[in-house]
């Protein structure tokens, strides 16, 4: 693929923006009812599934991870929820037309807002073949077209995946260039798909630091980061015992790859005799490896808790998101302390385990990031948890848009203005 196939499919894209942005919310709702049709058919079923195959096959020849790994396979289970928050989606409230400010103006004018699509979103991501279909929801739902580059390890996966949207797009009557996708694997591919600010109007990277930083130092157009940062538990000496131990190994052990899981414990000094051990003890019956700071260390030995994977806390462990069963434990004198450690490293998401109504007011009130949760796993900070029925992404930035985003946060607006004849003076 050159240069110039980028450039004619973007090209492509904005002239289907303008068709996908004038159907009807049923046009696009039958669209998306025609993919979980598909999708749950077993012959369409089985191409992914074999597609996606090859991607695993060539992802465990190369050594990959295991977390990188979870995120890449596929399984008729993992189709079925695909289907099942597909229909999540079409039942939602089509945001696309509604009117949410209106006024009149001295001179009589009348006016109002109204949102509107996006255009034509690019989304960049990684391995995780199941974000297509989010993308792909949300986009068509908002009324946008949309430019897909997955990542090289999942390629197959893509291809498969793009090739059914196309299809339900093209049974509604549609132009499959609503949904496109970059397949070849060439990365200056993507440096020249972020230059063409004529026709695309926001990417949205999702993926490693690195992805962010190489969109936003090439980008021509707005650049929504997310997905990045270190997530936070503050547990202090009111703290729920078994919140403590339900809510960290929720956190920290049920999808440790992705974004809202749990890194750092800071446990106030006050509680940590009692805190500490019951945290790590639940930890480490999930085989979890601690990072933990000479007070954690010296207080978990005088307890009797010795394990391999009990390990001194390193120079970056503060700011690495290990995206692995690894947690940081690290003692803090009080909630001045750990506020003050979370505006140096957080931002992403942060939970405060307390029974204390002040300092969880105090907390929510001051604690800068997507999202605080109070007494409950940073696991929720997500779209389909939230009621958006799925997410683009989890936006970090705070312009213009902050947290998980749905079919919302794929529009924007515009200003209708009626008047009976006036002019500015």
């Amino acid at each position: 693929m050159s240069h110039t196939d980028i450039r004619i499919m973007a090209q492509r894209a904005r002239r289907a923006a303008r068709q996908i942005a004038n159907t009807t919310t049923a046009q696009r709702n039958a669209v998306l009812a025609r993919i979980v049709a598909l999708l749950v058919d077993p012959i369409q079923q089985q191409t992914i599934l074999a597609a996606n195959a090859l991607d695993m096959q060539r992802g465990e020849a190369a050594g990959l991870r295991p977390a990188l790994l979870d995120r890449m396979v596929l399984t008729p289970q993992r189709l079925a929820a695909i289907a099942q928050d597909i229909g999540t989606v079409i039942a939602l409230d089509d945001p696309v037309g509604d009117i949410f400010e209106r006024g009149t103006l001295p001179n009589a004018l009348e006016w109002y807002k109204v949102r509107v699509p996006i255009g034509v979103v690019a989304v960049i991501y990684e391995a995780r073949p199941n974000v297509t279909f989010d993308v792909a929801t949300l986009c068509l739902k908002s009324g946008n077209a949309a430019i897909l580059r997955g990542g090289k390890e999942i390629s197959q996966s893509c291809a498969a995946i793009v090739t059914l949207l196309q299809q339900a797009l093209a049974e509604c009557g549609l132009s499959g260039d609503i949904l496109q996708a970059i397949t070849d694997p060439d990365r200056v591919l993507v440096e020249q798909l972020l230059k063409l600010d004529t026709y695309v109007d926001v990417v949205i990277p999702r993926g490693g630091a690195a992805l962010h930083r190489f969109c936003v130092e090439h980008a021509t157009m707005p650049v929504i980061v997310g997905g990045i940062g270190i997530v936070h538990a503050y547990i202090d000496h009111t703290a729920n015992p078994q919140f403590v131990q339900d809510i960290v190994v929720n956190g920290r052990v049920q999808r440790p790859s992705v974004c809202n899981s749990l890194d750092v414990l800071l446990f106030e000094r006050a509680g940590a005799a009692q805190m500490v051990p019951l945290a790590a003890r639940a930890l480490l019956a999930h085989a979890v490896e601690l990072r933990c700071d000479p007070a954690v260390r010296e207080l978990l030995t005088s307890q009797g808790i010795h394990d391999d994977r009990i390990v001194p806390l390193g120079d970056t462990d503060f700011d690495t998101e290990y995206m692995a069963l690894i947690a940081t434990l690290h003692i803090v004198e009080d909630i001045d302390t750990a506020l003050t450690h979370i505006a140096e490293h957080g931002g992403h998401t942060e939970v405060i385990l307390s029974n204390q109504p002040d300092a969880i007011a105090r907390f929510v009130r001051e604690v800068d990031s997507t999202a605080v949760m109070v007494n409950a796993s940073t696991r929720f900070n997500d779209g389909g948890q939230l009621g958006l029925g799925a997410e683009i992404a989890i936006s970090t930035q705070k312009l213009h848009v902050r947290g998980p985003m749905g079919l919302r946060e794929l529009t924007t607006y515009k200003w209708v203005v009626t008047g009976t004849g006036q002019v500015r003076s």
